[in-house]
């Protein structure tokens, strides 16, 4: 659901969609992954990972709001945006694609990795395979349980189940839903849908792989990391209380539960700032403290 708002775009919006930008792609097991890239290599370094059938995009008016001091990607995955596709996908093979990316962008110390829905999912997972190579892991409400919801959606072909074509721009712009629906600000959707789509024989369809979402995938299985690990969950999100209290007790009590007020489930969509400056003070602390030990069980 868009918000039917028509006025301008404020400022900041505007500033953080100008910002110089690079984008390039590096080859991940013989397929291209694109993503884009703000501020200038070196130590320090986030990769953000996008939810199910969306990519990098989603990133375009967060990423320079964060790279002020630090090195900002945002990778397209296998299946996603203007990356390449596979066979078949798994958590592991999108994980490698994250470090791959992290190293290809002049990320040269370990990099925080930010992940929303099933990019949390990968998130996680990248964070249990590379252990150190990760500085810290950022989960943005996803349920390490279930399934993220556009799995859910693809399976029971509520959407995703099939690449169709549009006869217009206007006839796919006007088609374009988070999923799960919410509410979301009329100039950030709209950035993201022109974003979403491209041109094909007989008019304009998504930039997604309808076999993403054709296969078993299990959730990833959730662990003590060798890596700092927070939790995001939207207000009004799919994350729940009781299941945010799960993942705390098996990360090992020490991944902080931060909770962004009057978002749902995409906060980049309805509360970008709030989600900004949640991760700014997240890694302002992890700067300026020690990683938490794990309390014993």
């Amino acid at each position: 659901m868009v918000d039917a708002d028509s006025a301008a775009p404020p400022a900041w919006f505007t500033a953080a969609l100008a910002a110089p930008v690079t984008q390039r792609a590096t080859m991940v097991a013989d397929a291209p992954i694109a993503y884009r890239a703000w501020g200038e290599p070196g130590d320090r370094g986030i990769v953000l990972v996008h939810g199910g059938a969306a990519h990098s995009r989603w990133w375009d008016h967060i990423g320079p709001l964060l790279a002020s001091d630090r090195r900002v990607v945002a990778i397209d995955l296998s299946g996603h945006g203007d990356s390449g596709r596979r066979p078949s996908y798994s958590l592991d093979g999108w994980a490698r694609e994250v470090l791959a990316v992290a190293e290809d962008a002049g990320i040269a110390a370990p990099p925080t990795v930010i992940g929303h829905s099933m990019g949390g999912l990968v998130t996680l997972r990248a964070a249990a395979l590379f252990g150190s190579r990760i500085e810290g892991a950022v989960v943005i409400d996803a349920p390490f349980r279930e399934k993220a919801p556009e799995e859910n959606a693809a399976q029971e072909r509520r959407a995703f189940a099939e690449l169709r074509v549009y006869p217009s721009r206007e006839a796919i712009l006007a088609r374009f839903r988070p999923v799960p629906d919410q509410p979301a600000i009329g100039y950030i959707a709209g950035h993201v849908a022109a974003a979403s789509i491209r041109q094909v024989d007989g008019g304009w369809t998504w930039k997604w792989d309808p076999a993403v979402f054709d296969r078993a995938m299990p959730p990833a299985p959730l662990a003590r990391v060798d890596c700092r690990v927070a939790l995001f969950r939207a207000e009004h999100g799919i994350l729940s209380t009781e299941l945010s209290d799960v993942m705390y007790d098996r990360l090992g009590r020490v991944a902080p539960v931060i909770e962004i007020p009057a978002s749902a489930h995409h906060i980049m969509l309805d509360q970008p700032i709030a989600l900004v400056a949640a991760i700014r003070t997240l890694l302002s602390d992890w700067d300026h403290s020690l990683p938490a030990t794990p309390r014993d069980a």
